[in-house]
């Protein structure tokens, strides 16, 4: 595959992954309003903070709790976040180089796009230039859709009714496994993914927001480090079978 290929289909991921996204910042602005916050605030939120599962964990202990639940929320929207810097050691190799060299800007661009559909787009991309044009276009695409879509929810406000209603409080999470799936071609992949969706699952009830998520980050580590379910390494002398 020629690097122009790669290249165009790294465009088209990264703008298909925008639109999608940029789907369910309704959602965000409608309940972020619904949730006691004003129109400049909600927006603010998406601009500054740009997270969409610290945002939605923001507004959803705001909403159970009032503004008196805000170091609840702000505490709950941190922990989701911890999972951007993780996600900062995978991408920081991909972003490094190109026309920008090391600049503080580029870095600081960088570090505010590094999100969950940022990441996943760069790193199923074959070659280094095509996973540094996934990084880059898949989340300015993110970016200004969800800014976008968010100030249209609040705008809409409670005119939405049910958010659920519409499906939209389910699209990121079906936005990320299609940006999954195509990954779960080898076993230890498929034996993390369904790990880690267990151990979520059962912990989400008995922890706060946020926890589940970084708990089930661990799973990864762990089969990572020890190579569980992984090909083996040969040891000089010992026949692999065939």
């Amino acid at each position: 595959m020629t690097d122009a290929r790669n290249h165009r289909l790294a465009v088209r991921a990264g703008l298909a992954v925008g639109l999608a996204t940029a789907t369910y910042g309704v959602s965000f602005g409608a309940l972020s309003v619904a949730a006691g916050l004003s129109i400049w605030q909600t927006s603010f939120i998406s601009l500054v903070m740009f997270s969409g599962g610290s945002q939605f964990a923001l507004i959803g202990v705001l909403a159970a709790g009032g503004l008196a639940a805000g170091p609840a929320a702000i505490a709950s929207a941190t922990l989701l976040g911890v999972r951007n810097s993780l996600y900062g050691m995978r991408t920081a190799p991909v972003v490094a180089g190109g026309r920008w060299n090391d600049s503080w800007y580029k870095k600081l661009a960088a570090g505010w796009l590094t999100i969950d559909e940022s990441t996943a787009v760069a790193l199923a991309q074959p070659t280094a230039t095509s996973r540094r044009t996934g990084f880059w276009v898949t989340g300015l695409a993110v970016f200004i859709g969800w800014n976008l879509t968010t100030l249209a929810g609040a705008l809409i406000g409670d005119a939405l009714g049910d958010t659920r209603a519409y499906g939209l409080d389910a699209a990121a999470a079906a936005a990320f496994v299609g940006l999954l799936w195509p990954r779960l071609k080898r076993r230890q992949a498929v034996a993390v993914a369904v790990a880690a969706a267990v151990v979520a699952a059962l912990l989400t009830p008995a922890l706060m927001p946020g926890v589940p998520v970084l708990v089930a980050a661990l799973v990864a580590v762990l089969v990572g480090f020890f190579n569980w379910f992984g090909p083996r390494t040969s040891i000089p002398g010992e026949r692999m079978p065939s």
